[in-house]
């Protein structure tokens, strides 16, 4: 049986050939995304562009993938921090969850045949959004790694050398306090993130308090 999809373009035929037919058609992903801050930065590859890339090539190859089991790992630390606020010194609580998945999918094709694919993922959040990032992650590297996509220019981290982080770090500059006051409006309105505006400028102490006082408000009001 010949199968078609809604614009009436022919179907891989089986299983395999789906798979191959993705992989022919994705040929890479840019790494858009920075994860960390300062000279902890690293580029990565977001969901969102993943799933654009290969969300129109798993129709066009008749697959479906479908999330059929997940254990979760949780653990979670709480502490107290002494902070200076007016002078005066405020005992703060913390709490940081840290939640581990691992998740079992069904590939499905629409001629029956399906595979088992099973993932890891891990995140980390103040609030209630680790669940969320770890299952993400999950999914995210279940995709580049099933399809064997390409990330970036720059693919193995074993090809980074010490004098290329040297130089990047020397290119961060610093911010005018102009600049400064529309890069925190950017990051008010979503336009732009705390952490890329922290790993591409210098800031000083008190920029980086105003910086962390704006997300904890954010992180509030969501």
């Amino acid at each position: 049986m010949k199968h078609e999809t809604n614009k009436g373009e022919p179907i891989p035929q089986n299983l395999v050939l789906a798979i191959n037919q993705v992989m022919s058609e994705v040929r890479g992903v840019e790494k858009s995304l920075t994860v960390g801050t300062g000279n902890n930065s690293y580029a990565g590859v977001s969901d969102k562009d993943v799933k654009e890339l290969l969300q129109p090539a798993l129709v066009r190859a008749g697959l479906v993938l479908l999330p059929i089991k997940i254990e979760p790992t949780v653990n979670i630390d709480r502490w107290e921090t002494i902070e200076n606020w007016g002078g005066k010194e405020i005992t703060k609580k913390k709490i940081s969850v840290f939640t581990e998945v691992k998740v079992k999918y069904l590939l499905q094709h629409v001629s029956g045949e399906s595979i088992e694919l099973e993932s890891y993922g891990h995140g980390i959040d103040s609030q209630d959004k680790s669940a969320g990032k770890s299952t993400t992650y999950a999914l995210k590297y279940l995709l580049i790694y099933m399809f064997l996509i390409p990330t970036g220019a720059i693919d193995d981290t074993d090809k980074t050398h010490s004098d290329d982080g040297t130089r990047i770090k020397n290119e961060i500059k610093t911010i005018s306090p102009d600049d400064w006051a529309k890069a925190l409006q950017l990051v008010r309105t979503g336009k732009y993130t705390a952490e890329k505006l922290n790993a591409n400028y210098k800031i000083d102490e008190d920029q980086a308090k105003e910086l962390n006082d704006l997300v904890k408000e954010l992180q509030t009001n969501n």
